[in-house]
């Protein structure tokens, strides 16, 4: 068989998956649509012969377009292009039967709700909870450890069933999580940061702060992370950064980098560095004086 035409078939064969897949991320059926083709796009200008399964090649790729879609969203603070939500689900113009199956089979009261989640999070929990991808294969996809991605799907699980999880005590857990980091971080004390970090812990600096110190470039791993940060951080203030514990440095008054601390299961799992500016203006964060 022609290999343009074999292509063609599987990805035929595959098309209403990927539509489905990007439809829970994205909620909207446009949007959906574009995110298909554009993986149509890719999947013919790439060279797949040593692509093993071909239906989670597509899923991975159309999960990561649809990622920087919602992120792109997310910066630009617009909803989709498509109409609200209510209104783009089932349209009596294009096969009402299909639409209202297809809408039925989604649930309205979901996709708003999976409308709130952060980008990271809507991903991992459509490709785990909905999908059954395992998150050792998301993890890659929205550039997290697989324990970090863990915990950003059963927290989107949390929101989306509409449960509590004491964010008091739950905060203040983490809270003394992210102080022991920074006055390990502060006294150079090797062993008290190694006790803080998961052994798979991954470090991510933007192109800004990879430019900054002597920390500037992505690691992995207890002892890598914590020989870097050992003696650092003496200017730090501990913040809640979109959420979540973490800490900020200023220079006169001026906010330099955020850091963003992903903890779970009582240690960081991950750590994320930014200083762009135009990123930083965005970004939500209040420093914990208390």
């Amino acid at each position: 068989m022609d290999e343009k035409k074999w292509l063609a078939d599987e990805f035929e064969a595959n098309r209403a998956h990927l539509r489905a897949a990007a439809y829970r991320m994205l909620g909207s059926r446009s949007e959906a649509d574009d995110a298909a083709q554009e993986a149509w796009l890719r999947l013919h200008r790439t060279d797949t012969t040593g692509v093993g399964n071909l239906g989670g090649w597509l899923t991975t790729v159309v999960a990561r377009i649809c990622l920087d879609m919602l992120r792109a969203r997310k910066t630009r603070r617009e909803e989709p292009l498509e109409a609200p939500l209510h209104a783009g689900i089932a349209d009596p113009a294009n096969d009402p039967e299909r639409e209202a199956a297809f809408a039925d089979s989604v649930g309205m009261a979901l996709l708003v709700v999976l409308q709130t989640l952060a980008p990271a999070e809507r991903v991992a929990f459509v490709l785990h909870d909905m999908f059954d991808l395992p998150f050792d294969e998301i993890a890659p996809i929205i550039g997290r450890s697989s324990a970090a991605t863990r915990q950003l799907a059963s927290r989107a699980r949390r929101r989306v069933q509409g449960l509590d999880e004491a964010p008091d005590v739950d905060l203040g857990r983490k809270r003394t999580i992210a102080e022991a980091f920074l006055t390990a971080s502060r006294n150079g004390d090797l062993e008290g940061l190694i006790a803080v970090l998961a052994p798979d812990v991954v470090f991510r600096p933007d192109a800004t702060a990879a430019r900054f110190g002597t920390i500037g470039e992505m690691m992995r791993g207890a002892a890598q992370v914590a020989e870097a940060f050992k003696g650092r951080a003496q200017a730090a203030e501990i913040a809640i950064v979109g959420g979540e514990l973490g800490f900020v440095v200023q220079i006169a008054g001026q906010l330099r980098v955020v850091v963003a601390l992903t903890i779970d299961d009582g240690r960081i799992a991950a750590i994320d560095a930014i200083a762009d500016p135009d990123h930083l203006e965005r970004l939500d964060y209040s420093i914990l004086r208390d």
